[in-house]
C-alpha cells in the first residue's frame, strides 16, 4: 500500500468512525473547511488541554489569553498583514487549477529527496551494520548531484521571494520542468500575488462601515495585551503568554485533508526576554517544543527541525518542527525570534508607550519575543496519521482476520474506557452500569451491549479506545472484571474496585506531561 492510498484510507475512516465531516456535506460541502465530529471533537479537545497545561501549569512564568477574533484593522496595517500578507499564485492553463507556485517547487524538492532516501535505502541493505549513512551522502556521485540540485533551487527560490522576483519564480518552475499534477502538462500563467486576510465590514450602515479582518494569527492579539497582562499579572521578564484560538486564511490551494485550511486553530506562547538574549531563549524553547512532541511517543525518527532561510519581515531566526506525513515531512510547529518588531511597530502606530521597566537593570525598554506556534489541526491530523493501523491476525483456525487500529496516546484518545455486559441478561447491564456510573466522572467512558463482544472491540479499536472492560457471570461471583489492551490485545482479570486506580496509571495526563 502506497503512502498515498494510505491517506485516502485515513480520511475515510475519519469520517466513518466520527472524527472529521466535510462541512456543509449536504450542500456539496465548502472547500477546505471541516467539522469535528463526536471522536475528533473529544482528541482535539484533549491535545488543546496537554499543550495548555504544558504551556500554563508546567511553566510559573506563562500565562494565559483568550483575545477576540476582532482586532482593530490598524492592527494588520501595523503587524505588516496588510501589506505583506501573500502568497504567490499560478494557474495552469490546461486543467484550470490554481497553486501555490513555492509549494509547487517545495514538492518537486521533496521528490527529490526521495530519490535519494531511495538510495541511502538500498545502500543500507547492500552494505548492512558497517554502512555510513552520512559518509554516503558525502560521497556518491548521484546523491550528491541530487543534493545540489536541490540546493541550488532552493537558494534560487528564497532569493527570488525575498525579492519579490515573481518572473523568477516562474522560470525556477520550467527549470525544473514542474508539471501539472491535474493534466501534467507544463502550459502555466504568470506568478501574482494574493493576499490572504479575509475581509468583512463592521458598523450599523453599510455605507458608513469600516472593513475590519478575520485575523490571520493569534499573535497579534497577544502582543497588544502583553502590558496589559504583565501589570495585572505582576509578571518579570521572562515571561510568557499562552493563547489558543481560531485564525482564518483565505487559502486559495488548499489541500491535504485538514494540513491546510481556511479556518484553523492555533496553539501559540509568547515569550517576552530582554533585548540581546532572544538567541539564547530561541535555542531553549526549540529544544523544549521537540520533547513536548516527542513525549507523546509516536516516534521520534517521524520528526526534524528545518531551519528558515528565508525569514519572515519580524524574524531573526526562525525553525520549523516538521513531522514525516503520508505526504511528506511538513511543518507542524514554528518557533521563531520576532525581534522587537511587533511591539515597536504597535507602538508607533498606535502612539501608545510599550515599554517594560526592568526592575533589575533599572532601565525601560521594549522586549524581544520567541514565538512557539503549533496548529492544533495539524497536531490532530498527525496523531492519527502515526496511529492508524492496519493488522492482519491468525485465528485459532488458522483462518486470517483483519483488524484497523487506532494508537493514539491513551491519554488523548476520545474515549479512554469501554465497559461491556457480556450478555444483555442475567443482570450483567446492571452491573456493568454499576461501573460506567461510578468511573464515568473521573474518564471519557462508553458502554455498550450490542453486536458480539469481538465486534464491540472492533469498533472500539477503531476510535483508538485504550482499554474494555467485560463484565461477565464471574463477576457476579467474585466481583472481578476483564480488562482488554487495545495495543496488545491481551486480557487480565483484575478486581472491580481497582479500575479507577488501574485507569488513573494508564490514561493519565499527569503521566504524559511528567515524561516531557
Amino acid at each position: 500500500m502506497t503512502q498515498e492510498e494510505l491517506f485516502k484510507k485515513l480520511i475515510a475512516h475519519c469520517k466513518e468512525y466520527g472524527f472529521v465531516f466535510q462541512s456543509s456535506e449536504i450542500y456539496d460541502g465548502l472547500s477546505a473547511v471541516y467539522d469535528y465530529g463526536q471522536n475528533g471533537v473529544e482528541l482535539k479537545n484533549n491535545i488543546r488541554r496537554y499543550w495548555w497545561e504544558a504551556m500554563t501549569r508546567l511553566n510559573e512564568n506563562i500565562v494565559g489569553l483568550d483575545a477576540a477574533i476582532f482586532m482593530h484593522p490598524q492592527t494588520w496595517v501595523a503587524s505588516g498583514h496588510v501589506g505583506a500578507f501573500n502568497d504567490p499564485l499560478i494557474d495552469n492553463k490546461d486543467s484550470k487549477k490554481r497553486y501555490r507556485a513555492d509549494v509547487l517547487i517545495e514538492d518537486w524538492m521533496a521528490k527529490q529527496e526521495e530519490k535519494v532516501i531511495k538510495e541511502v535505502e538500498k545502500a543500507a541493505k547492500r552494505f548492512g551494520d558497517s554502512f555510513n549513512e552520512e559518509m554516503f551522502r558525502q560521497t556518491n556521485p548521484r546523491v550528491m548531484e541530487v543534493l545540489e540540485k536541490i540546493s541550488t533551487v532552493n537558494s534560487r527560490m528564497v532569493k527570488a521571494l525575498d525579492a519579490n522576483d515573481l518572473p523568477e519564480v516562474k522560470k525556477i518552475i520550467e527549470d525544473c520542468e514542474i508539471v501539472c499534477p491535474i493534466s501534467g502538462s507544463r502550459n502555466w500563467t504568470e506568478v501574482r500575488q494574493f493576499n490572504l486576510m479575509f475581509d468583512t465590514k463592521m458598523g450599523s450602515v453599510s455605507d458608513d462601515a469600516s472593513t475590519i479582518y478575520l485575523r490571520p494569527e493569534t499573535a497579534q492579539g497577544i502582543f497588544v495585551n502583553y502590558l496589559n497582562v504583565q501589570k495585572t499579572g505582576r509578571m518579570k521578564v521572562p515571561f510568557g503568554i499562552a493563547q489558543v484560538g481560531k485564525a482564518f486564511r483565505n487559502e486559495i490551494v488548499a489541500r491535504q485533508f485538514i494540513f491546510r485550511m481556511k479556518e484553523f486553530e492555533q496553539m501559540e506562547m509568547q515569550f517576552f526576554v530582554r533585548p540581546g538574549e532572544e538567541m539564547k531563549w530561541y535555542e531553549f524553547w526549540k529544544e523544549k517544543r521537540m520533547r513536548w512532541h516527542k513525549a507523546m511517543g509516536l516516534g521520534d525518527q517521524k520528526y526534524r527541525f528545518h531551519k528558515h532561510e528565508k525569514l519572515a519581515h519580524y524574524a531573526n531566526a526562525a525553525s520549523d518542527i516538521e513531522f514525516q506525513f503520508p505526504f511528506g515531512f511538513k511543518e507542524v510547529e514554528g518557533i521563531h525570534s520576532r525581534t522587537d518588531f511587533d511591539l515597536s511597530s504597535h507602538q508607533k502606530h498606535s502612539g501608545k508607550k510599550l515599554q517594560y521597566f526592568d526592575p533589575e537593570t533599572n532601565e525601560s525598554y521594549v522586549p524581544y519575543v520567541v514565538e512557539t506556534s503549533i496548529g492544533l489541526d495539524r497536531t490532530f491530523l498527525l496523531i492519527l496519521s502515526s496511529a492508524y493501523t492496519e493488522e492482519k491476525l491468525t485465528k485459532e483456525d488458522g483462518s486470517i482476520d483483519e483488524r484497523i487500529v487506532l494508537r493514539i496516546p491513551p491519554a488523548l484518545a476520545p474515549v479512554k474506557l469501554a465497559v461491556f455486559p457480556l450478555v444483555k441478561k442475567d443482570g450483567l447491564p446492571e452491573k456493568a452500569r454499576i461501573i460506567m456510573d461510578d468511573l464515568k466522572f473521573d474518564f471519557a467512558c462508553q458502554y455498550e451491549e450490542k453486536d458480539t463482544i469481538g465486534k464491540r472491540y472492533r469498533r472500539h479499536d477503531a476510535i483508538g479506545t485504550p482499554f474494555c472492560v467485560t463484565i461477565d457471570h464471574q463477576t457476579l461471583e467474585d466481583d472481578t472484571v476483564t480488562i482488554r489492551h487495545r495495543d496488545t490485545m491481551e486480557q487480565e482479570r483484575v478486581p472491580a474496585s481497582r479500575l479507577r486506580e488501574i485507569m488513573e496509571e494508564k490514561v493519565s495526563m499527569r503521566k504524559l506531561l511528567m515524561s516531557i
